[in-house]
């Protein structure tokens, strides 16, 4: 699958790119089943939420489930993220980020890169992070906030937040998200199980917490140039896989019986 160049452009200029149903309604009741069977799991890589104790993350899900092997390899995403970011793409992340109905906490205001620089040491904001709607995701159910346009700042300075989440983030202070937003408006990526987004490692986003009726789960692939590859590795393993193999796409029909 190719991005036409109207979708390069828009990418360029916003920093993301919503994609309307990309997965067939089969296509998302299989990863379903693949994220039910990974929770049961009892594995460290099952991030879990710091008060209700529900799953926020799971991770190094195409090492635990063939249905994601095969998501973390599909055409879909890897041709377009070798459009944007050159062919020789590692697969870095593997997760599903989930916000449980009434329980799921806020993810802070962030730039991907501030985490992958100061834990990881990759060198330049050069990944891209390939989402795929799990579930229906609206205005009530923790939907991402993007500040379009907000790519264009770089790197923003950060502070390290141990205490909001369940998960350490390297966060964007309210005083830079305020400069920002100054120039760029908020978005909200809204849209039926299926939709996919690509967004890059200095776009800055959010999400609030989830207070509706309605689970909200989002996969999530994140493929770094292999030149621009790691050089830390005190974070575990599932929070930056180290084997650099560049990634080869399967045939567009790859999820079919995947189990």
């Amino acid at each position: 699958m190719q991005l036409t160049p109207e979708q390069l452009l828009q990418f360029q200029s916003d920093g993301f790119l919503i994609l309307p149903n990309l997965f067939s309604p089969v296509e998302v009741a299989l990863l379903r089943a693949g994220m039910d069977r990974v929770f049961r799991q009892d594995d460290p890589a099952n991030i879990r939420e710091k008060h209700s104790q529900v799953v926020r993350t799971a991770m190094a899900l195409h090492q635990r489930d063939e249905v994601f092997a095969r998501l973390a390899r599909h055409p879909r995403f890897v041709e377009p993220a070798q459009q944007i970011a050159g062919p020789d793409l590692y697969i870095q992340q593997v997760k599903i980020n989930v916000k449980e109905a009434f329980t799921g906490e806020v993810w802070q205001w962030h730039q991907d890169f501030a985490t992958h620089h100061h834990d990881d040491g990759v060198p330049e904001p050069l990944a891209l992070n390939l989402h795929v709607f799990l579930d229906d995701v609206n205005e009530f159910n923790g939907p991402l906030y993007f500040v379009r346009g907000s790519h264009r700042f770089g790197p923003a300075a950060t502070r390290h937040d141990t205490t909001t989440t369940s998960y350490p983030l390297w966060v964007v202070p309210p005083d830079v998200l305020k400069k920002m937003t100054a120039r760029g408006e908020l978005v909200s990526a809204k849209g039926s199980a299926g939709t996919a987004l690509i967004f890059g490692d200095v776009l800055v986003h959010g999400s609030p917490p989830n207070l509706s009726p309605w689970p909200r789960a989002i996969f999530s692939l994140i493929l770094n140039p292999v030149k621009n590859h790691s050089t830390s590795e005190k974070r575990p393993q599932h929070f930056h896989h180290r084997d650099l193999t560049p990634v080869v796409a399967l045939a567009d029909n790859c999820l079919s019986g995947a189990r």
